[in-house]
């Protein structure tokens, strides 16, 4: 995996990409972003006076993305009604000339005047994630949905080949053509009304031409039905969704086709909207294969510990540029104190990484690799809320989950790696009972296939899920998902909250509340 972009801030692990709403002190910054995005395409930036109208106007609808202090995204709306948005209308009109003056705080309607991303931070789905808070904010405030115009950038150089505007539109519809800003419009779920000539006659890239989208808030039914839409991939509102990859252990002969392999199917659960996406246990041992011959314990430890500082950085630039957060397996690593640990990295979306070193290691490990069990055990805020990660073997001792669970945890995700059906089934009961004396979701991922010449990972058996409590919001088998065993595939599905916290004080068995903390407790000794 060749990475030739520019470096930028994100590169320093310290770094974190956030969006929040733009405040008046952000005005020079995203000024001065407007003006770089725009440089050399005719349009004009924004003056100070504009943006300030637009944060003055609707400040909750303004937003900007940050890394660090520095403004790397901006995205800018205001509300109307339908009456004004859903008929053809130029830019200037629409949005009261920049400043989002047409705001009308009763307009049932979002409409989106901007959104652009600094051109150094491309790739790290910035786009995407100020698109997601307009959604959020949309269905927060119960509007109907989002309407705004969207530029055709390649028009001008590819007009010629096309009959007019519409002909390119309709190919770019049925996927016979890319663009690179309707495309991912249309991949986010909005639809076109029309194309609107003159829109922004500024705008020599689209010819001046728009093209009217709009996305209806799936809380808000729709007044008149105007036939049936895809729904393929979309989400239920208030969901977290999740994808445990069932993972082939194969050969490799490079670090970067086995970091090839990791984005592949971060890329697959990202394209399908996902929030986690989970790897096994140990399956960072695959790079052990490159050498080709069986390594004894200590040097394959050596050689596991040289690949992580590379590992940690390819994941979460991964966990970035997808706009997921990663649970990323875990592997033996020398720690800095000599001893030798088994260590899951979870890397946010906005950058963070953390390390959640296994508790229990098995005898094998312990046989192999030397390994020692680490000492702490805390829930890990991200922003679908407190996660837990248990390593395998961990998920067999329930006192472990109940400090999670007393932390607020609501999904467990356990990486496992085991060698036949017996050693799974364990992990996997025992993960299921976590789900029903925890209420929370336990997710699961393992890895399946063959590597005969890396000592204790030559034969796998897994069969990767995704569980629930067993009560009646619930899947009837408390599964929500599931695979087939030893094949290579991913499991994903949507997890709600909301329900937890119904069935954790109203559901048929109340396990959290009705424990009796005048008998018995857990106490946690470590850090």
């Amino acid at each position: 995996m060749t990475d030739k972009r520019q470096p930028t801030m994100l590169d320093n692990p310290r770094s974190r990409l956030e969006v929040r709403n733009a405040t008046l002190r952000d005005v020079p910054e995203i000024a001065s972003l407007i003006d770089r995005v725009y440089a050399g395409t005719g349009m004009t930036g924004y003056s100070a006076g504009s943006l300030i109208g637009q944060i003055n106007n609707f400040p909750e609808g303004q937003f900007a993305a940050m890394v660090e202090d520095r403004v790397v995204g901006y995205c800018a709306t205001f509300r109307i009604s339908g009456e004004l948005a859903l008929k053809p209308h130029t830019w200037e009109e629409i949005t009261g000339h920049g400043y989002a003056s047409r705001h009308d705080p009763e307009g049932e309607w979002l409409y989106g005047m901007e959104v652009c991303v600094d051109p150094r931070y491309r790739g790290y789905r910035i786009g995407q994630r100020l698109y997601n808070a307009r959604k959020r904010l949309c269905q927060d405030l119960g509007l109907k949905g989002i309407v705004f115009v969207g530029r055709l950038p390649t028009l001008a150089r590819r007009i010629r080949r096309f009959a007019g505007v519409e002909e390119y539109v309709e190919q770019v519809q049925q996927k016979q053509q890319r663009d690179p800003v309707l495309s991912f419009q249309l991949r986010n779920g909005f639809e076109v009304i029309g194309v609107i000539p003159r829109y922004l006659d500024a705008d020599r890239e689209s010819l001046g031409y728009g093209v009217h989208l709009v996305w209806h808030n799936p809380k808000v039914p729709e007044e008149t039905p105007t036939g049936r839409r895809k729904r393929y991939g979309r989400r239920l509102p208030d969901t977290i969704r999740v994808g445990a990859v069932q993972y082939m252990q194969r050969r490799v002969i490079s670090f970067d086709e086995f970091l090839g392999f990791i984005e592949y199917f971060v890329d697959v659960v990202a394209d399908y909207k996902g929030d986690f996406v989970v790897f096994p246990e140990m399956f960072a041992l695959q790079v052990l294969s490159i050498e080709d011959q069986e390594l004894d314990p200590a040097v394959s430890i050596e050689a596991l510990t040289k690949y992580t500082p590379r590992f940690k950085e390819a994941l979460r630039n991964l966990a970035i540029r997808y706009n997921i957060n990663i649970i990323g397996g875990s592997h033996p690593t020398r720690m800095p104190n000599g001893r030798v640990e088994n260590i899951a990295y979870v890397f946010l979306r906005d950058g963070a990484i953390y390390e959640q070193p296994k508790i229990h290691p098995t005898p094998n490990e312990v046989y192999w690799w030397n390994i020692e069990g680490g000492n702490t055990l805390n829930a890990i805020e991200t922003d679908c809320g407190p996660i837990g990660v248990l390593i395998c073997y961990d998920a067999e001792f329930p006192e472990l989950t109940r400090h999670l669970a007393d932390q607020g945890v609501q999904i467990l995700f356990v990486p496992f790696c085991t060698d036949e059906r017996q050693s799974y089934l364990r992990v996997r009961y025992c993960g299921q009972a976590r789900a029903v004396e925890n209420q929370f979701y336990v997710v699961m991922a393992g890895n399946v296939g063959n590597l005969p010449n890396v000592s204790n990972m030559d034969i796998q058996y897994a069969q990767s899920c995704i569980l629930t409590p067993c009560d009646f919001p619930f899947a009837r088998d408390g599964i929500a998902a599931d695979t087939t065993p030893n094949v290579e595939m991913v499991a994903i599905a949507d997890l709600r909250p909301e329900t937890l916290q119904m069935a954790r004080n109203n559901g048929t068995v109340q396990n959290l509340r009705d424990r009796r903390h005048d008998l018995y407790s857990v106490r946690w000794r470590g850090k």
